[in-house]
């Protein structure tokens, strides 16, 4: 539950985790509490303080960049073992789930149902990986970049065809071209960056606005 609520940022970027008001706010004692924080803190996505505590893992431009350029190296090389070893299973898998998304990005369905087929169509796509630690830090960095692309969900002003990305990587990887299934994978992963990015530039200008009428 907390590490949900941090990639959907109910948990605020950079915020104080006090082990007392979670405790009340999740219904779990305090040991539980912070062997999860522990937890969370190896993966990344919180900071413990020594004897201050926990806090949320702050956001910014260069954590951004890093974990895109990392994800990228982890998810491509787990997607091209995934397309040399998936079999028909793996292509079952793979076509279903591109059915569901393709269907809900029609427009069809609600928002977190377009989500989570969003998130079943990557999974189905490494699920021929052998792997097991490629997949579990492929996991890890999923969900960290998945911060800052709810981010991105927030503006429809930079233009995006999001389901011809994913057209382009199924398509790839259901014909076995391994290595243009990779390079799709990377400009979609990158797309999700540079639409980030331009969410926190028009932030910073609106402050900058807004400091100079004060």
């Amino acid at each position: 539950m907390l590490r949900a609520d941090v990639i959907a940022g109910r948990l605020k970027p950079g915020a104080k985790l006090r082990v007392e008001q979670l405790r009340g706010q999740y219904e779990v004692g305090a040991t539980p509490l912070r062997e999860a924080l522990s937890r969370l803190s190896a993966d990344g996505f919180v900071i413990s303080e020594g004897q201050r505590g926990f806090r949320v893992v702050p956001m910014s431009v260069a954590d951004l960049q890093d974990i895109t350029q990392v994800r990228i190296l982890i998810e491509t090389e787990a997607l091209r073992n995934s397309i040399t070893n998936g079999n028909e299973a793996w292509e079952e898998r793979l076509v279903a789930a591109y059915y569901r998304l393709s269907k809900l990005e029609e427009g069809q369905g609600s928002f977190s149902a377009r989500e989570r087929a969003n998130e079943e169509f990557h999974a189905a796509l490494l699920s021929g990986c052998r792997s097991p630690l490629l997949l579990r830090m492929h996991r890890t960095l999923y969900d960290q970049h998945k911060r800052y692309r709810n981010i991105s969900l927030l503006t429809e002003h930079v233009p995006r065809d999001v389901h011809e990305e994913h057209r382009a990587i199924y398509d790839a990887a259901l014909g076995r071209r391994a290595e243009e299934a990779c390079e799709a994978t990377g400009l979609h992963i990158r797309r999700t960056m540079e639409v980030t990015l331009e969410v926190f530039r028009r932030a910073e200008e609106a402050a900058s606005a807004e400091a100079e009428v004060r």
